[in-house]
């Protein structure tokens, strides 16, 4: 493969989505994908992914149409096999992972970097709760759960803290994709 993969995470609440939003909207034009994911729940806004039923996702899954795939909070995510195509033309392509997920996607693309999104406690308490996608005590429950996250020996790693200003922690994710693109 000629290009690379980005694999961001963090916890709900870190604010993936919008730093993906800021970044796509930065390097529009330059040799970077920002992929959608196939996720069995409807579109709640903000996030750039494809609702699919579960009888659609298993479907798609049978068919060997997902690159990564992975089961969270009751719900199913994918990434398209089209990441491969990108990649072999010379893209970066850029997915939204999972923490638990991780390890295995890197067994699949070991040029893959991996970029954790990180807030403080407080920060993540109160997007959350601004989703309204949760009672307050699932939201309680997914603040205390605690994913447990090991970098795989040999990964290209990097953290990115987005407690504070957009733009800082907008920045700092687009100099990292410049610099996989760059390779």
């Amino acid at each position: 493969m000629k290009g690379g993969l980005i694999y961001v995470m963090g916890p709900s609440g870190a604010g993936k989505d919008t730093l993906l939003r800021y970044a796509r909207g930065r390097l529009a034009g330059e040799s970077v994908v920002f992929a959608h994911r196939y996720i069995t729940r409807e579109d709640s806004g903000g996030e750039n992914h494809i609702a699919l039923t579960e009888p659609e996702f298993e479907a798609r899954s049978q068919r060997g149409l997902f690159a990564l795939q992975w089961r969270s909070h009751a719900l199913r995510y994918g990434v398209g096999v089209e990441i491969d195509q990108w990649m072999a033309l010379g893209c970066t392509v850029v997915v939204n992972g999972s923490r638990e997920y991780a390890r295995e996607a890197f067994g699949r693309y070991a040029r893959m970097t991996l970029v954790h999104i990180e807030a403080a406690q407080h920060v993540l308490a109160a997007r959350l709760a601004s989703r309204a996608r949760e009672t307050p005590e699932q939201v309680a429950a997914r603040l205390a759960r605690r994913a447990v996250f090991e970098v795989p020996p040999g990964a290209a790693f990097s953290r990115i803290d987005n407690s504070g200003h957009l733009e800082a922690a907008g920045e700092a994710f687009v100099e990292i994709v410049r610099r996989v693109a760059a390779g």
